[in-house]
Formats: structure tokens, sequence, C-alpha cells
């Protein structure tokens, strides 16, 4: 497993600038864009996070991502332990394709904390 955090930001152009010209990220993602709601950013190759404004005023606790083999056997193992999923939340329901190049399931904490299990769809 791998861990990327993600951060909200209330500002990506703001946030970019501070990431990529202060601290020497760089954009990793093809299909990102200054003007993307969410961009995987990356530094020498040992640390990679995510910033993102869709989140940031209705996102209570924190996110990180953590890649993984397999989300659907990982998912299957939680769910056999308990997990519970929010009703109206497919992503909390079990895994699945996103648009954006990842499948993906969510479990979030009592508090809001979420651990976003991910793989690529490549």
């Amino acid at each position: 497993m791998k861990v990327v955090p993600l951060f909200k930001v209330s500002d990506m152009q703001a946030a970019l600038k501070h990431y990529t010209e202060v601290l020497d990220f760089v954009m990793t993602w093809p299909g990102d864009t200054p003007g993307s709601p969410v961009v995987d950013l990356g530094h020498d190759g040992t640390l990679e996070l995510q910033i993102t404004t869709h989140e940031s005023e209705r996102l209570f606790g924190s996110i990180a991502n953590v890649w993984v083999e397999d989300v659907d056997v990982l998912f299957d193992k939680y769910k056999k332990r308990g997990m519970l999923g929010k009703p109206n939340s497919p992503v909390h329901q079990g895994p699945i394709d996103q648009t954006w190049g990842r499948r993906e399931f969510y479990a979030t904490d009592p508090d809001g904390n979420t651990l976003r299990f991910v793989q690529p769809l490549i």
C-alpha cells in the first residue's frame, strides 16, 4: 500500500504556485490542468499528494489516498469485517471506476476522516 494525502485548498492557482514554484513539486497526472478541481503533485519521485478545491467547503475531516493493488479484494475483506458504507454514497458501497482513471472505494470514520482506497484503471 501507498498513502497519498489530499489537501483541501480554496484557490487552486495560488496553491499550485506555492507547491510548484516554492516547494519544487510538479504536476504528475496527465489530465490535470491549473483549472482542474483536483491536481496530483509529486516531488523527486518520493513524495506525492493531491490538492483539491472540490471539497474544501463541505468536507469535514481529512482524506488520505491509499494506493493498493486490488481494491475489490480489499473492499470484500473490510465488508466481511463489518465495514458499513454511507447509504447515499456509491463509492462507500463498493469500488467504482472513476472518470479520472482510477477505481476507488472510500472508508470514512465517525469523525469524517476518509481513507480512499485507489488503484489505477490502466
